[in-house]
């Protein structure tokens, strides 16, 4: 006796759904292919027919009939499989991966990749990448970081921070560094297209150096208003000659008070600050520059004002500089507090965290 296709039948919304993947480019070809099938059956045509369209077999049709009869929509996808038992040790190696990154690389390498770590462990490559994307691990991605040793880190740190969040009533907080050597290179530019189709801004390979100027800034806490001077060195005159910029307009009775990091120009100025009474230095711990603001601004500068520019002269660069520190002051608003606390356990080793 000859067998009898099941009856298939759906609501509104699964046909729907049964027609776009029928027309779909993107899903899945045997999504595609089963939603086709479906149709078929579900316009009365008989397993043979279907097949015989979709040039496949009417088995093949039978067996998807069947799932979608008895599952709808949910039997048109794979079923979950057991796969193929792993290779290695899943925990196994995850321990002893970790734990070989911490040994000294082979010799003549500076760091380990995944060829030589597969070797040392005697796995395959893949096995060694698809661990390390588990786990996150960057072998050659680095990160920096620097810890201040100055046993006066605590009071140094908490006099300026307090200057920021709590300042003395009436006084003026200023925020000064200067970044030297900047160079005005001449260097051609435009954009290009690339073998991946992408555009991006390229640079010639080659550039003309046309000297360098230092450039000195002061950062108003309070507005983060920028007043800025460049000249040609970066010794203490010009350091002196700028601090008198700054306080040529504050009057005598107002207090200034002067953060700086702990570069030499900016000691020894015992002879100008006797002049100078209302003003006071506090200077950042030693290897923490980054409690100064103005090295906030000098990042923001950077990347807009200087970062793939070209300069045919110091003096083009000089007006550069002036022209982006007058837009900068047309929209300046102070910098919000936000040094994320570094944990101690974060300053040792990381890759000894992931498994311990």
């Amino acid at each position: 006796m000859a067998r009898v296709a099941p009856a298939v039948s759906c609501s509104d919304e699964e046909r729907r759904e049964l027609e776009r993947l029928s027309r779909s480019r993107t899903d899945e070809a045997r999504l595609v292919e089963r939603a086709r099938m479906v149709l078929g059956c579900l316009a009365g045509k008989r397993n043979d027919e279907i097949a015989a369209e979709l040039a496949i077999r009417p088995g093949t049709v039978g067996v998807w009939r069947r799932r979608f009869a008895a599952e709808g929509m949910r039997g048109l996808r794979d079923r979950q499989r057991p796969g193929k038992p792993p290779r290695y040790p899943p925990i196994e190696l995850r321990r002893r991966l970790l734990e070989q990154l911490e040994q000294p690389p082979p010799a003549g390498m500076a760091t380990w990749d995944g060829g030589s770590l597969a070797h040392v462990l005697g796995v395959s490559d893949d096995a060694v990448w698809r661990l390390l994307r588990k786990e996150g691990v960057q072998l050659q991605r680095q990160r920096s970081w620097c810890v201040s040793t100055d046993p006066e880190f605590a009071v140094k740190a908490a006099d300026i921070i307090g200057l920021y969040l709590d300042p003395p009533e009436n006084a003026l907080i200023i925020s000064i560094d200067e970044k030297p050597s900047i160079q005005a290179i001449e260097r051609p530019s435009g954009w290009v297209y690339t073998r991946s189709g992408k555009i991006v801004r390229g640079l010639k390979s080659t550039y003309q150096r046309h000297g360098t100027i230092n450039l000195f800034a002061a950062l108003n806490v309070a507005t983060g208003v920028i007043q800025s001077k460049t000249t040609p060195t970066k010794k203490r005159p010009d350091f002196q000659a700028f601090l008198e910029e700054v306080v040529a307009e504050v009057p005598a009775e107002q207090e200034v008070h002067v953060i700086l990091d702990n570069y030499g120009t900016h000691k020894k100025n015992d002879d100008w600050l006797a002049a100078h009474p209302q003003v006071h230095f506090h200077f950042t711990p030693t290897s923490a520059s980054w409690l100064n603001q103005v090295e906030i601004w000098f990042g923001i500068m950077t990347r807009k004002a200087l970062r793939g520019a070209s300069f045919t002269s110091t003096e083009q660069l000089t007006t550069a500089i002036a022209d982006f520190v007058a837009a900068y002051n047309d929209k300046a608003a102070p910098f919000v507090w936000r040094k994320r606390e570094v944990r101690g356990a974060q300053l040792r080793n990381t890759i000894a965290n992931l498994y311990n």
